[in-house]
């Protein structure tokens, strides 16, 4: 495990030398960051972090971003995540896998008091339609794993939230 510090990532090439796979989760908020912070995080990390990763071997890179993502969006965050989803395609790793979860249920250790009340509707209304609104942090994680083990099909795939879920389960 390396530590790096994102804003001297290219100080740290070295932790993204000779690895055949990348794995990227990385986010913030909006809230937390503030709109030019989040997209310090969100997008230019992220893509810095590809580059240096592509740079140093890797062949296959799993992003993970957001239901909706879409660069050309009027929203934020969504605008955000389909930005960095073309900076990522466009660095030409072997494989690019990217995952679109809707929400996300976890627990988190901070506070997010609108989210916690999101994630308790969410969690009832999964039990009737499970693959429709939100997604465990688990099943993407198993998702993310799995896409990597599987045969490659093709060098651009999008799992939106649904395959997310049938992948996870696998």
């Amino acid at each position: 495990q390396a530590v790096v510090d994102f804003e001297r990532l290219g100080e740290h090439a070295a932790a993204f030398q000779g690895h055949d796979v990348g794995f990227c989760c990385l986010g913030t908020t909006r809230a937390k960051a503030g709109a030019d912070g989040f997209v310090r995080v969100d997008r230019d990390y992220v893509a810095q972090a590809a580059e240096l990763a592509r740079a140093g071997g890797c062949k296959h890179f799993v992003l993970q971003s957001s239901r909706g993502a879409n660069a050309q969006s009027h929203f934020l965050y969504l605008r955000v995540k389909g930005e960095v989803e073309n900076l990522v395609q466009a660095l030409g790793f072997d494989r690019c896998t990217i995952l679109r979860p809707a929400v996300l249920l976890c627990k988190r250790q901070e506070s997010r008091p609108t989210e916690w009340i999101a994630q308790q509707f969410l969690g009832v209304v999964a039990r009737v339609f499970p693959t429709a609104y939100s997604v465990p942090v688990e099943t993407v994680a198993r998702a993310m794993v799995a896409c990597v083990l599987q045969p490659g099909e093709g060098k651009v795939k999008v799992l939106e939230n649904r395959a997310i879920h049938e992948l996870g389960k696998a």
